[in-house]
């Protein structure tokens, strides 16, 4: 009893000080994760308030964080200056994601359950394609869209993103490689063809990585400033890209009002992450796991 008595305080010490030491990096992750958190929303917690001031307080110095006086007719202007350009966009956005989540998973799907010949060379071939700069490929594709009649039309734009989304394709092959064989043995047996096993018994179960797919497949078609820049001559095919990169002139830029464009055209992001940021989080976290 003595003994157990003697060693009851060393435990009970040790035990504290691991504590202690887990609330102290749990501490200090927080505060690091907090100090980064707010470092990265600077710059979008800046464009906010410069979209709310006077020009002539937008550089002022000493500088000022918040505005004397909200100008909220930044926002009037900027819109009126960029509505043209929003039914392009969202038509681009829509085309692009629909068909990239559609080709991409019928692709991935092929590489990963479909046994045909030379498969694992076919896909190295196609992850290979990443590392090919796109400013290699732009003159021999401007030249081959020219030939068909696609330039100064939307087509350069979404159809080659949505055949050769390699990204997504790779990710979604993690996935269906996931999937236990038996489902699909199952669904065999009952009569289901190929097609209505990708359908019906594969694509449910990936939802996380095709919302993943979604956002990035989104986010490559909403920032797109080169495409349109290249490939778009006609003021009425252009996106909001390049109407907001029309407030910077060649000796005045009006800031405050590019700020209001560009908070409007980051809101549909914002809504898009926060409304899927769950199956992206899955669809990130668990690629590659078996």
């Amino acid at each position: 009893m003595a003994t157990i008595t003697s060693d009851t305080p060393a435990r009970s010490g040790l035990t504290t000080a691991q504590r202690a030491r887990q609330i102290a990096v749990e501490v200090f992750f927080y505060a690091l994760m907090t100090l980064l958190a707010l470092m990265f929303m600077a710059p979008l917690v800046w464009m906010v308030t410069a979209s709310l001031k006077p020009e002539n307080q937008v550089m002022a110095i000493p500088p000022t964080f918040l505005p004397r006086h909200f100008q909220w007719e930044n926002y009037t202007e900027a819109w009126g200056s960029i509505q043209g350009f929003l039914f392009n966009s969202v038509k681009l956005a829509v085309l692009s994601v629909g068909g990239t989540l559609f080709v991409s998973s019928l692709a991935a799907y092929a590489f990963a359950r479909i046994k045909f010949a030379g498969r694992d060379l076919a896909f190295a071939a196609l992850l290979s394609t990443i590392m090919v700069p796109g400013f290699v490929t732009l003159i021999p594709l401007y030249i081959i869209y020219r030939q068909i009649g696609w330039i100064d039309t939307h087509e350069p734009l979404w159809v080659p993103r949505v055949l050769h989304y390699v990204f997504g394709i790779f990710l979604l092959r993690q996935f269906f490689m996931q999937i236990p064989q038996e489902l699909e043995d199952a669904a065999r047996i009952d009569g289901a063809g190929t097609f209505q096993i990708y359908w019906r018994i594969m694509v449910p179960q990936i939802v996380p990585a095709l919302a993943t797919i979604g956002i990035f497949a989104f986010l490559d078609s909403w920032n797109d400033l080169f495409g349109p820049l290249i490939f778009l001559n006609s003021p009425h095919l252009q996106t909001l890209p390049v109407a907001l990169a029309l407030f910077q002139g060649e000796f005045f830029a009006q800031i405050s009002v590019q700020m209001a464009a560009a908070t409007i055209i980051i809101l549909p992001i914002l809504v898009v992450f926060f409304s899927a940021q769950k199956y992206f989080l899955q669809g990130v976290t668990m690629t590659g796991l078996k």
